[in-house]
């Protein structure tokens, strides 16, 4: 973790399957359309990328500065064990000692019944106490009666082992849905970062 800033600001982390639209989220969120790079290749992230975003809470007031992180995905990518063992280890350090980091945003494909891997991911953040929201992505490339299944499925099969389940927000890239819940959650931990 010596390559990244200095942990002076608030951070909000992204992270996922590969191929579940991080990069996508990402710039729907910032606005810039090419601030992640977004691949149909999965493993394209290999790096903790740091974007630093400033956004104006009232007028006459200081904008307020925060990082958006982007870690590389879990499972499968076109790489070797020993390369994804390295990936997972560095993702894990970041997450579990990063002491700026106010929320994990793990992202859930809405299109899919649940998977394994994330559910074992999802434990994983709720036996390391770290604070995460779920987001469901690709919300408008499935029926909405199908998405909606699928999430309680997941929310279901969460409730078998964490006792208090996380937040879970639904967003599409495409349509931009979403992004006003995301970005109301980061600037309510900002609001609480700075009037410390």
């Amino acid at each position: 973790m010596q390559l990244c800033p200095p942990p002076d600001r608030p951070e909000y982390a992204f992270i996922g399957r590969s191929n579940v639209g991080k990069s996508s989220l990402i710039n729907m969120l910032s606005g810039r359309d090419k601030l992640a790079k977004t691949s149909n290749t999965p493993g394209k992230t290999q790096l903790i990328n740091h974007f630093i975003i400033k956004s104006q809470v009232e007028k006459d007031m200081p904008p307020e500065s925060w990082y958006m992180v982007d870690l590389p995905g879990y499972g499968f990518a076109k790489r070797s064990i020993s390369t994804r063992n390295q990936w997972e280890q560095m993702s894990e350090k970041y997450i579990r000692e990063r002491e700026n980091l106010l929320q994990l945003f793990l992202l859930i494909d809405s299109r899919h019944s649940p998977q394994r891997l994330d559910l074992d991911f999802a434990n994983k953040l709720y036996r390391w106490q770290v604070a995460y929201t779920v987001i469901f992505t690709k919300s408008d490339k499935e029926n909405q009666r199908e998405v909606s299944k699928n999430i309680r499925l997941f929310t279901e099969a969460l409730s078998k082992f964490q006792q208090f389940l996380p937040r879970t927000i639904l967003t599409s890239s495409v349509k931009r849905s979403g992004r006003n819940k995301v970005l109301d959650l980061i600037a309510e931990l900002n609001r609480e970062w700075y009037l410390r």
